[in-house]
């Protein structure tokens, strides 16, 4: 239906131009009027004059805001987002946002990696922009699609994601002498937390052999069991807020140790250590996906060839073997 009841009248709602074209939408007093105005609509589209002849020239500044006050305020770094975005249209040079065109950039692209800036970054800020022209045109607040829409991230390489053994979390755990910080890196082992999850942590949340975790990057709850000796630790620790800020504590014992990591992991490295002994533990790629929280199953995929069988499979998987055990 192109003409529907509402209660402010009658609506006008039609694609003239097929169902990738323009939106129209206009609500009039009565039905008669509204008919007459899809009959207007639909003869003025099909004679190539348009009802309306006015072009969007909001410049991408424009479009941010109206982002932001759709769709960017719920999300829980959607200010993060508008500084950034922001920053972003200012260094394009604020274009009239349904002209910018690929080409114009990915000159910017590529001037901000000679400046240093890590292709990881720059996909962020990619993934960032298409995001606004998306849902601007998906709640018909532009009636342009995407004009990045086409262009591809960078493509990265797969980063080393490194992981302590026995002696180096023992190592570790003996270097720590802040309480706060020692605990929190005994859960982010035990659990596969973030370093932020688990230091959020209060008391209410330890119970019945459980942590859960409430204020989690992906924003869903997930509750990890833990052993009785954990427990017990965690709730003589203290009551109400557990801990109070410790990262820099943990970095400071990590540099006194011995161990080394690549750029960038430090606390992180506890998360991968839990995954990494998971996986060559036996335990389910599936089960992991879980308890680390992962929208999807490609992050946690990237544990897979830890497995215990997973080289063995190479061997016995390949046409090879199987021609040599069962010839012709």
């Amino acid at each position: 239906m192109t003409i529907k009841r509402t209660e402010k009248g009658w609506q006008v709602d039609i694609r003239p131009l097929g169902v990738h074209g323009p939106r129209v939408r206009k609500t009039l007093p009565t039905k008669a009027e509204a008919m007459r105005y899809e009959a207007h609509v639909i003869g003025e589209a099909s004679a190539d004059k348009g009802w309306n002849n006015r072009e969007d020239n909001r410049r991408l500044a424009d479009l941010i805001n109206a982002w932001f006050e759709s769709h960017g305020l719920t999300l829980k770094d959607g200010e993060r987002r508008l500084r950034r975005l922001h920053q972003t249209a200012a260094e394009l040079g604020n274009p009239v946002a349904r002209l910018l065109k690929p080409e114009q950039y990915t000159k910017y692209r590529t001037s901000r990696l000679k400046k240093g800036l890590s292709p990881k970054t720059l996909n962020n800020e990619l993934t960032y922009v298409n995001a606004v022209f998306n849902e601007l045109y998906r709640t018909d607040i532009v009636e342009f699609p995407n004009p990045l829409g086409k262009l591809r991230p960078i493509k990265l390489d797969q980063k080393e994601l490194a992981y302590l053994d026995h002696e180096e979390i023992q190592e570790l755990l003996n270097t720590i002498e802040h309480k706060d910080a020692l605990l929190v890196t005994k859960i982010c082992l035990a659990t596969g937390a973030r370093w932020g999850e688990a230091q959020g942590l209060y008391s209410r949340h330890v119970r019945d052999g459980r942590i859960t975790f409430t204020d989690t990057k992906s924003g869903q709850n997930r509750s990890i069991p833990i052993s009785n000796e954990l427990e017990a630790e965690i709730k003589a620790h203290g009551k109400g807020e557990l801990f109070g800020w410790s990262l820099s504590a943990f970095r400071r014992a990590l540099a006194k140790t011995t161990i080394q990591l690549p750029k960038g992991q430090a606390a992180h490295v506890l998360r991968h250590t839990f995954a990494s002994h998971f996986i060559m533990n036996g335990g389910n790629i599936l089960t992991l996906q879980r308890l680390l929280g992962h929208s999807t199953i490609n992050m946690t995929m990237r544990y897979a060839h830890l497995a215990p069988d997973h080289l063995n499979d190479a061997v016995r998987l390949n046409p090879l073997f199987h021609k040599t055990k069962h010839p012709e």
